[in-house]
């Protein structure tokens, strides 16, 4: 049975000029039928218009062509197959969706369907991680062609370059009725299970488990988060003595001064950061998750 998919493949993302053409060829032979936005919108609007006239939608790009495509999603209810085209691709990664074309595409001529939870700052949507202090900085100071040109390995040199200049800062935490004041060089709070380039929120965290994962990095030194780097990959880093680290629904981040929030790799704001979730609230073509 044919199905009409709206395709958006960002040329900008590090494999998407070069992916395109395999992709829709691969998509038409599992009689996928493409319609292209107008190129005078923007994706969200794209999905707006296309409402009603097609049966999924398709983004090949990384996790910030996802992020934008969020809202309409949430709103449309429409479908979305991801074609993993960036340079961390942290969303498939959690989704266990390959980096190949012809297995990506694969996965949504299956037709399996995922619905996946929605994190929330300050009414802007997330799947993967959003987060105040370092990540913030790293996803400022990470350009486009470093990504290109590096890929993942493009995050561990700005990281670097980063390090010693962190500082930890005063934050006051609410959350489940309580206020919490802690100095800390990064809060990240999760939604989904991978960020960064593989980086793990928590190692048991799932897009579709009703919760938020948040840790807080209450470090002295920026040396002791080279220490710590081998937790963060496993999710593991609640474990430290000077990591908070705890589920929630909704949370507050404030700070004495404004400190940018990074939502899926975008900066989108300043502190006060309101954090909530909405659960089920997109559905993705994905692999059956493993039983829990």
């Amino acid at each position: 049975m044919s199905r009409r998919a709206l395709l958006f493949i960002n040329r900008q993302s590090r494999n998407g000029a070069r992916s395109a053409d395999m992709a829709m060829a691969a998509l038409r032979q599992h009689d996928i039928e493409i319609v292209h936005p107008d190129p005078s919108l923007t994706l969200s609007e794209a999905i707006y218009a296309s409402a009603g006239h097609v049966d999924l939608i398709i983004v090949g790009g990384g996790d910030g062509s996802l992020n934008a495509a969020a809202n309409a999603l949430i709103a449309t209810g429409l479908p979305l197959g991801i074609l993993p085209l960036g340079t961390a691709n942290d969303l498939a990664r959690t989704l266990a969706i390959p980096k190949d074309l012809s297995r990506a595409v694969a996965i949504i001529a299956a037709g399996n369907l995922r619905q996946l939870d929605v994190g929330m700052v300050n009414e802007r949507p997330f799947f993967n991680v959003a987060s105040i202090g370092f990540s913030a900085s790293l996803a400022k100071n990470l350009t486009a062609a470093s990504k290109r040109r590096w890929g993942v390995l493009g995050y561990a040199f700005a990281a670097l370059k980063l390090f010693r200049q962190s500082r930890p800062f005063t934050v006051y935490i609410d959350h489940h009725g309580q206020q919490e004041k802690v100095k800390t060089l990064q809060i990240s709070v999760g939604n989904g299970r991978y960020y960064g380039g593989g980086m793990t929120v928590e190692q048991s965290a799932a897009p579709d488990d009703g919760q938020l994962d948040v840790y807080s990095l209450e470090l002295n030194h920026w040396w002791e988060m080279l220490a710590l780097a081998p937790y963060l990959r496993r999710g593991t880093q609640g474990k430290w003595r000077k990591v908070r680290a705890f589920p929630a629904t909704v949370l507050t981040l404030t700070t004495r001064r404004p400190h940018e929030i990074n939502a899926d790799g975008e900066i989108v704001g300043t502190t006060p950061a309101h954090f909530s979730i909405r659960p089920q609230a997109v559905k993705v073509f994905a692999p059956q998750p493993p039983v829990r």
